[in-house]
């Protein structure tokens, strides 16, 4: 592909030009929300060209083609990404300045797209960012969320959800393809058709309808020409007014269909902890599922006629089980529209579908009540019952003496439940973990029955980020610091940051990482200042724990462990102690209580702890609102440590983990996930572990042996600090506000075990690794080295490799030429 070089007289004059169009106004009279517009439209017109280009190539080259399917995307702001993927970053910068602008607050302009939530949804968007820079063919697919999950605000410590209205002001980006609307059918009844050969034809009657019109956002690939599409459904009504329903007086029938399609799209992931929610979320799911392989076959059949032969040029990977009722959507089209025989259909739809696990946590394995499933969907259900028959008769003639037991842990419709991830591994050609250890425990533990039966399926690929977002855009004094050392061949391969290495034991380059981190530092600070009104020592250490809340996460962990260190201070005023910022970022789940309830407690501790004059602030705490993106890029950038303390055996990959790293903070963390892979790349020494290991927490799981009241009642300052919990300490108002996270670490009153994360049980080891921290923080040479060793030993963990490994084993892609 050609790249275009950046014009900088033709792009001023564009940015002029369009806030005239646009707005009637000069760039004295326009608002910086125009004049990020008009900054982005002038953008796209360079952006087009090579989007154009690239799908003008896909054809001619009659290329493979992966269509990543996810709910969420979490893209973060696209400005200053596409201004870097295209190399123009310095001179829009430089252009704008001479027209009197300053780059850095037209970005502030940008909302975070609200297409993701946590690490799922970055993932995706790392991925899109490496499909394109390694020049592979793809699409992302899913849904164009008018509020996404939601905007969290906290008052009075607890956390709000507030609709995030981030398509306010337009997308400029985005183009509406309405040329390839499709139609997606809910409810109704299938009827059958005998024709003159026997054959049986299913037509699905008395259903609601909505139309997908997919909106196509770039993928700018760095330096190279090519420009990705990420593919986002928007849902509009077929009818959008029934006069006759209005005129009989029934007025919310006659806006039904409309309501439907405005509900689909509203958010992202609905509070599904009643029926409505459970509902909206598997339209959600089947809506964008259901446009993308319609799509996708018509694309396919411009080429080609035979559409036996799908999976030569097409590939769905199925991030997570949220779209794996792909398989039976596929089969429903080949089978219905395309008039495949079940064995054809069946032959394309297993060469066509893959399957990424994203989680050990059992909730999180999707599983649908059989009376919604069946009456939303009901000529899928249809094919899910008859793949589940079908699959109960392998698993019989397979294991004869033991059918029952396998079929009562491997059947995809069992106990009044449809189980997504069931049939994903069933269909899918490929199932993978995404890191080592998680691959394991899924080949040996969680998914050990499908592993017997489908060894061959099975493999890994461990997560990766993109170095271009969270290092080259996200730290640029960093980033530039790497480039005067090594150059910049580690911006498109990332393994070779690894000669950064000789630089760690150099006493100047130690200086100089510092000082960067102190710049980087003082730019938090400042936003925390601003944003929390909260004084916080830019040469403290600053302590980080920023992602999902969750209770197998472990905030709580962390938190327990503020108010231990906080009692030392209290009970020791003179005590050799350094001082820590303790930074917490988090979204919880609308319809978590504990996590919710771990929100508040963060913050009420924040607020006795940063008020208490007698500790000479060497703590703080501080809990960033809304954490996203755009805030992330500034809280690692700034990080000395990175807390990554879930449970071993919980946590996936994580990929927090790896953009702390990138930007030179250390791990303190458990032996779970990629952090494994991340201590045997640094080195341990270079890490802060502790904690049970993952087979020890297997086993206590499997076989009990554990009594966290065993550890209260022996474990003066453990006891000392739950109770404050229960004593108002940090709730004198309400003394029994934070009662269900003390019944959660200690009886089973507030969940089904206690302490069901094993905090208790690690408390003491991490206690213990946090004072290794302070210690090793004293020697500025030692942590500067092992600092500079974190970023230089980060190579392998670019999801350009990532990548690079689905291309190989799974996809079989093709580069665009």
């Amino acid at each position: 592909m050609t790249k275009r070089e950046f014009d900088k007289e033709a792009f001023k004059k564009d940015v002029v030009a369009y806030l005239k169009t646009l707005y009637r106004k000069s760039i004295n009279e326009a608002s910086m929300q125009q004049i990020f517009n008009a900054v982005a439209y002038s953008m796209k017109e360079m952006i087009v060209d090579e989007w154009w280009d690239t799908h003008k190539a896909y054809d001619e080259q009659d290329v493979k083609m992966v269509y990543y399917m996810s709910m969420e995307f979490l893209m973060g702001r696209a400005l200053g990404n596409n201004l870097i993927n295209l190399q123009a970053y310095d001179g829009v910068k430089e252009a704008l300045e001479e027209l009197g602008l300053d780059l850095n607050v037209i970005e502030d302009q940008e909302r975070d797209y609200a297409l993701g939530n946590g690490g799922l949804g970055r993932l995706a968007a790392c991925f899109l960012d490496s499909l394109a820079t390694l020049g592979y063919p793809a699409y992302g697919a899913g849904i164009r969320y008018k509020y996404g999950m939601f905007k969290q605000e906290i008052r009075d410590g607890y956390q709000y959800e507030v609709p995030d209205d981030w398509l306010k002001n337009g997308n400029p980006f985005e183009i509406r393809r309405e040329e390839y609307a499709k139609e997606v059918r809910f409810g109704g009844y299938v009827r059958v058709v005998t024709d003159e050969t026997g054959r049986n034809h299913f037509v699905q009657e008395g259903y609601q309808a909505v139309r997908a019109i997919p909106y196509d956002l770039p993928i700018v690939g760095y330096g190279n020409g090519v420009v990705n599409t990420l593919r986002i459904w928007d849902a509009e009504a077929i009818n959008t007014f029934n006069l006759d329903d209005f005129d009989k007086g029934q007025y919310q029938k006659a806006v039904e269909s409309e309501n439907l399609a405005k509900n689909i799209v509203e958010v992202l992931y609905p509070n599904d902890n009643h029926y409505a929610g459970k509902e909206l979320r598997l339209k959600q799911q089947y809506f964008f599922v259901s446009a993308t392989v319609q799509a996708a076959i018509k694309r396919y059949l411009k080429k080609h006629d035979d559409v036996r032969k799908l999976h030569e040029k097409v590939c769905f990977q199925l991030n997570d089980t949220h779209p794996t009722v792909t398989v039976a959507e596929l089969m429903r089209l080949l089978m219905d529209e395309y008039k495949l025989t079940w064995d054809e259909a069946w032959d394309v739809t297993t060469k066509t579908c893959a399957y990424t696990n994203h989680t050990i946590m059992a909730e999180a394995l999707e599983k649908w009540p059989i009376e919604l499933f069946s009456r939303l969907l009901p000529r899928i259900y249809q094919i899910v019952e008859e793949i589940n028959r079908r699959f109960i008769e392998d698993i019989k003639a397979k294991y004869p003496d033991c059918a029952d037991y396998k079929i009562q842990k491997m059947a995809i419709v069992y106990d009044g439940q449809v189980k997504m991830a069931n049939l994903a591994i069933v269909a899918g050609f490929s199932v993978n973990g995404v890191a080592r250890l998680h691959t394991e425990i899924l080949k040996n533990q969680e998914l050990k029955d499908f592993y017997e039966m489908f060894p061959n399926k099975f493999n890994n690929k461990t997560n990766g980020i993109t170095q271009r977002r969270f290092l080259l855009h996200g730290n640029p004094l960093l980033a530039s610091w790497v480039t005067d050392k090594i150059g910049n061949e580690w911006i498109t391969d990332l393994p070779h940051i690894k000669k950064l290495e000789i630089y760690a034991t150099d006493k100047k380059a130690q200086q100089e990482f510092m000082q960067i981190k102190y710049q980087n530092k003082l730019r938090l600070a400042k936003y925390i200042k601003e944003n929390n009104g909260i004084d916080v020592d830019p040469r403290s250490i600053f302590d980080v724990q920023v992602k999902r809340l969750h209770e197998y996460k472990r905030q709580l962990l962390n938190i327990l462990h503020v108010i231990y260190l906080y009692n030392q201070l209290k009970d020791n005023p003179n005590m050799d102690f350094y001082p820590r910022t303790f930074i917490f970022g988090a979204k919880a789940a609308a319809g978590y209580k504990i996590a919710k309830l771990t929100i508040k407690l963060i913050n009420s501790v924040a607020d006795v702890i940063n008020n208490d004059a007698s500790i000479n602030g060497k703590i703080k705490v501080v809990f960033i609102e809304d954490y996203r993106v755009s805030n992330a890029e500034w809280i690692f950038a700034a990080s000395d440590v990175s807390e990554q303390i879930s449970t071993a055996s919980k946590e996936a990959s994580g990929t927090g983990n790896m953009k702390f790293m990138l930007n030179g903070a250390l791990t303190l963390g458990t032996m779970d996930g990629a952090n494994v892979e991340i201590v045997e790349e640094v080195g341990i020494e270079n890490a802060f572990i502790f904690g049970l290991s993952a087979d020890e927490v297997i086993n206590y799981e499997q076989n009990g042996g554990y009594d966290p009241m065993q550890i209260f009642n022996n474990d003066q300052d453990i006891r000392r600090v739950l109770m404050q919990l229960i004593n108002g300490y940090f709730s004198p108002m309400d003394p029994e506000l934070f009662r269900d996270l003390y019944n959660s670490l200690l009886n089973t009153q507030s969940t089904s075990k206690a302490d069901t994360y094993f905090i208790l049980k690690d408390f003491r080891s991490y206690a213990e690794a946090q004072k290794r921290v302070e210690e090793a923080y004293k020697n500025e040479a030692w942590w500067a080295e092992a600092a500079i060793k974190n970023v230089a030993n980060v190579g392998k963990f670019t999801s350009d490799r990532t990548i690079q490994e689905y291309v190989d084993d799974i996809w079989h892609l093709t580069k665009l030429k």
